[in-house]
């Protein structure tokens, strides 16, 4: 079965589709309590959808590229792709295989930071202005706003030097989101809600943070805006090279 139209569909329109579902409820006080129910809805559809794309991802890959299937095979199961370090080892392999099938190729032609950057966050924007979610949720959106002007395109999927020759030695500062403490808030705070979230370990836990988590300087990761953005910066980086991996493998199948 053939992925590339699910794999090259932006996740971003599970959040418009959540952003137009929401527009009937209006936005008096008795709608509030919707919020979090809405954002922990479509937060678990993001992240399962992503977890799906990178399953996809593998599979594609795997079925063009016999030795790599067959490594990947002996190395067992590769696991719910929800973890950060589960979807870097997907990333890298999908720079490998790109860089592999079309040499003359850089690191830097087959991904434009900056234009996954600029459209991850313009994205977000137009999304969420004006909506009901951002009524619901001023205080969080304008901390996320605060946060999201400090990243810039060096924070992630750095290229810090020419990868060897061999497309199989990967440099290990080829990352995903990880630069300005992008990677903790990934497995931190993003990761660690997708499992509270998922499991509903919620129901047996304290519904509401401590005075004293409120207090931690990282309290204000725990936000919905953030984790979007992060996994919709994902999403961009794979689409864009999972283009270059089509055009690179078309073009390899011609010589």
């Amino acid at each position: 079965m053939n992925h590339n139209k699910f794999i090259l569909t932006p996740l971003s329109s599970i959040l418009t589709d959540i952003s137009l579902a929401s527009q009937g409820a209006g936005i008096g006080i008795e709608t509030f309590p919707l919020c979090d129910y809405l954002m922990q809805s479509v937060f678990l559809k993001l992240t399962g959808a992503q977890e799906q794309k990178m399953k996809c991802i593998f599979w594609e890959l795997a079925s063009h590229d016999y030795e790599y299937r067959q490594t990947k095979l002996r190395q067992g199961l590769q696991g719910e792709y929800s973890s950060y370090t589960d979807k870097n080892k997907i990333y890298q392999d999908l720079v490998s295989q790109v860089l592999s099938l079309s040499k003359h190729l850089t690191f830097s032609d087959i991904l434009s930071r900056t234009n996954v950057l600029g459209e991850t966050k313009s994205e977000i924007k137009n999304i969420f202005k004006g909506t009901n979610l951002y009524t619901w949720a001023q205080k969080s959106f304008a901390e996320y706003d605060k946060l999201i002007v400090d990243i810039k395109e060096n924070h992630f999927a750095v290229d810090e030097r020419t990868l060897l020759a061999s497309a199989q030695n990967i440099p290990s500062n080829y990352r995903l989101p990880s630069g300005n403490g992008l990677k903790e808030i990934y497995e931190q705070h993003l990761y660690a809600q997708r499992n509270r979230v998922a499991h509903n370990t919620l129901s047996y836990q304290q519904n509401l943070p401590t005075l004293k988590k409120l207090q931690e300087d990282s309290y204000i990761y725990e936000n919905y805006f953030v984790y979007f953005f992060l996994l919709i910066l994902i999403d961009k980086i794979v689409i864009q090279l999972f283009e270059k991996h089509i055009e690179s493998r078309n073009t390899s199948i011609h010589y």
